[in-house]
């Protein structure tokens, strides 16, 4: 399914491009982008680079299994690293700072596509996001998931797993 914004009886399509409608459209909300155009192109390619690759990376671990679950998760460790290396290159220090009372676009983006990660884990008994590997990205994603407007916001953790151990019976079956 792919997310439709209609407003003013015109459609916008596509969660990343709403977002972006959203913050032009609506001056007095928090904004979504930072004001410097270097940050603001930085955080769109990674806010991009985060739901085109990495995800698109992820979704396929629920469904396999052995050699093909083993070289996704290859991918998937190969891609964070490429995401995290950027990310601290613009974000000096263990983590961004996280306020928790408005969150900008790449917070969403790392929330929507990595906020439940260990769901996905515990339902398919893997590792997505090593600390080993890619300690500034989980660092990141631990502290967002603590803040209470992401709790309240996203599906409680069992509730997840519940979905991903559902999904995983179904292709596995399917597969046999």
């Amino acid at each position: 399914m792919i997310p439709v914004l209609v407003h003013n009886d015109k459609s916008v399509v596509e969660s990343l491009v709403i977002l972006e409608y959203i913050d032009e459209t609506w001056k007095n909300a928090p904004k979504l982008f930072q004001e410097d155009p270097y940050l603001r192109v930085n955080v769109r390619f990674l806010a991009n680079f985060l739901d085109k690759e990495v995800f698109e990376s992820m979704r396929p671990v629920i469904t396999t299994h052995g050699e093909a679950e083993e070289k996704i998760l290859r991918d998937v460790t190969e891609k964070l690293k490429m995401m995290e290396k950027q990310m601290q290159d613009l974000f000096p220090g263990e983590k961004p700072l996280v306020d928790g009372k408005n969150l900008g676009l790449l917070y969403i983006v790392v929330i929507s596509v990595l906020g439940c990660y260990k769901a996905a884990e515990e339902a398919a008994n893997v590792k997505l996001i090593d600390p080993q590997e890619t300690p500034f990205i989980f660092s990141w994603v631990t502290a967002l998931n603590e803040l209470p407007l992401v709790k309240e916001t996203i599906q409680p953790h069992s509730k997840m797993a519940e979905r991903f151990r559902y999904a995983r019976q179904k292709a596995l079956q399917s597969m046999s």
